[in-house]
């Protein structure tokens, strides 16, 4: 019966020891993409801003020469990141092909005209940039009429300032929750060997003696755990570089590595540190306390 007793008794221990590295897992891979949103929030604010476009409606007159010439100008700015002729027929083409039916042989010609599609290097996507371009190619001889919105890069800049504040905060208490987590589920681990730790003190040994061998599992469960996120992590940012290749499609390996290391640290400290106050705790219960 004793035998029994025991095998349920490590059963127990093994499955809470494999609990909390699944729990340390998920809970290390959380906080792994807050750090690939916040790693990327750069790159997400220069993606939108850089696709921010004003179109130059050119006139029907305008020659070819006129055309290069504006072009070489536009391009001639530090601000402007891309200047690209459409001719009508490119125009008509992409419509055609929107609309389903080739409305040049309805109409009998083409009505549109060349454009010029403009955007705006990240870091002067701004309305002040904006206003000023508009303004100084208004009168060009070349142009019929600019369309942009002005109201969309001012709603961009504030929802991206709005959306880091809010990353900031919610990275500040997942953080916390992660460590409460982490912890509870470690002092949950060891609630079950709670004996075993009375036992071996009464018996004489140190406290650095039984420290030793929870502090080592503790840390090999932040280990495992962060292996596991990792992995995870991993395979999050090669799912996302195909469905989104234009945010993901680059990513700096140099900060990739940097935070798949911190995630090891954070898993191994906490754990670690989790384990040091459990063990603690119960070192200096009574043993009437443990029950």
């Amino acid at each position: 019966m004793s035998e029994e007793g025991s095998k349920l008794a490590r059963k127990a221990i093994r499955t809470s020891y494999l609990s909390s590295i699944v729990s340390i897992s998920l809970v290390l891979f959380l906080l792994g993409i807050l750090g690939i949103l916040i790693l990327n929030a750069k790159r997400l604010s220069d993606y939108f801003k850089e696709n921010f476009q004003v179109t130059l409606i050119l006139k029907s007159d305008a020659g070819e020469e006129d055309i290069n010439t504006l072009l070489a100008s536009i391009t001639a700015h530090d601000y402007i990141k891309s200047a690209s002729l459409v001719t009508k027929d490119e125009a008509a083409k992409k419509l055609s092909e929107d609309l389903g039916e080739d409305f040049v042989s309805t109409l009998g010609k083409n009505p549109l005209s060349h454009t010029i599609d403009v955007t705006f290097k990240a870091a002067y996507a701004d309305s002040a940039t904006i206003v000023n371009f508009v303004s100084s190619y208004n009168n060009n001889k070349a142009i019929q009429e600019i369309r942009y919105l002005p109201s969309l890069i001012e709603s961009v800049n504030k929802n991206i300032s709005t959306i880091s504040l809010i990353v900031l905060i919610f990275g500040a208490l997942l953080f916390f929750i992660m460590g409460v987590l982490i912890n509870n589920t470690i002092r949950l681990s060891l609630y079950a060997r709670r004996m075993l730790i009375k036992s071996m003190q009464l018996t004489g040994a140190t406290r650095s003696f039984i420290r030793k061998p929870f502090l080592q599992k503790g840390i090999l469960s932040g280990l495992f755990g962060a292996v596991a996120a990792n992995i995870l992590l991993i395979g999050l940012l090669y799912f996302a570089q195909k469905q989104i290749p234009a945010l993901f499609g680059m990513q700096d390996m140099k900060l990739v590595i940097t935070l798949m290391a911190s995630v090891f640290i954070a898993g191994i400290l906490i754990s670690g540190m989790s384990t040091l106050f459990a063990v603690n705790k119960y070192l200096r219960k009574s043993a009437d306390e443990l029950f």
